[in-house]
């Protein structure tokens, strides 16, 4: 990494943190020193790694998907998720947006059973289609250009000092990993979260309209860490109140603050528990 670790992060209390943290952590003696295997930074996706606004750039993709059915199955409008799409209830995608249960698991129940029976390279097949079409509404950009210049930096900063890299999303893992390797570069097996069960069915696995495991959302999140990983995070980073967890259940938190309207966008929803937490914690 030469002299200049972390080139595009303003030269500020953040950037000094992360330094002192990974330059210790690698020093056999010191008193921050980690050892090699537990050396696991797990970092949120949405409104970490990349933009989140005005909505997840997977949202599209599922609901596109799910207003497709409805077209086919009007009777489907009796489902919850389905008679938001069909009333554009903004209500209800308010509570998405603040992982409200319910909401979330109506959806969650919606999107299982739409994909239902696919290969896993269907599924696949379908989200490269939609990724390769899409573009940013007010940057004009596909979604490789949204992924932040800064926390790519921090990536290869950590991996220069033997830390192994994860990200854990409540987003659904397997659109994750369609992008993982070309933008993040990460193996497709460090990317963990919110998945469906599979079944073998004729000699190929198919999805169930079930999860694997709890949505990866506050406490799932570091419980599928240490399901995947037998450790939890030695580093850890997000940006709202569904990180909270992972970031409590790591030795060194890094939480990602949207105040820039120029160049991003500015907001506050569902990261004030995170926030309170970042001020008592440091």
């Amino acid at each position: 990494m030469g002299t200049t670790p972390l080139g595009s992060w303003r030269d500020g209390a953040a950037k000094r943190a992360i330094v002192e943290f990974v330059t210790s952590a690698a020093a056999e003696g010191s008193p921050g020193f980690v050892a090699p295997a537990d050396r696991i930074a797990v970092f949120d996706n949405d409104g970490t790694l990349w933009v989140e606004k005005p909505q997840p750039v997977q949202m599209p993709f599922v609901l596109g998907k799910l207003a497709e059915r409805l077209a086919a199955d009007p009777s489907l409008s009796r489902e919850r998720a389905y008679r938001a799409i069909a009333d554009r209830d903004a209500s209800y995608f308010r509570a998405l947006n603040e992982q409200d249960a319910d909401a979330v698991a109506s959806m969650v129940e919606a999107i299982g059973a739409a994909w239902e029976g696919t290969t896993l390279a269907q599924f696949e097949a379908e989200a490269a289609r939609y990724l390769a079409s899409w573009r940013h509404e007010r940057f004009g950009v596909p979604y490789s250009g949204l992924v932040y210049q800064p926390m790519l930096e921090l990536f290869d900063y950590l991996r220069a000092h033997g830390w192994r890299l994860f990200v854990c999303s409540g987003g659904g893992r397997d659109f994750m990993r369609v992008i993982c390797e070309d933008v993040w570069g990460l193996p497709r097996e460090n990317v963990i979260g919110s998945a469906p069960e599979f079944a073998y069915r004729n000699g190929e696995l198919v999805r169930r309209a079930t999860l694997h495991g709890p949505l990866a959302l506050g406490p799932g999140k570091p419980e599928y860490v240490l399901a995947r990983t037998g450790r939890l995070p030695g580093f850890a980073a997000g940006n709202d109140d569904v990180d909270v967890e992972l970031l409590e259940s790591a030795r060194f938190a890094l939480l990602v603050v949207h105040d820039d309207d120029v160049r991003e966008y500015a907001y506050a929803d569902c990261a004030g528990r995170a926030r309170a937490a970042a001020e008592r914690s440091g």
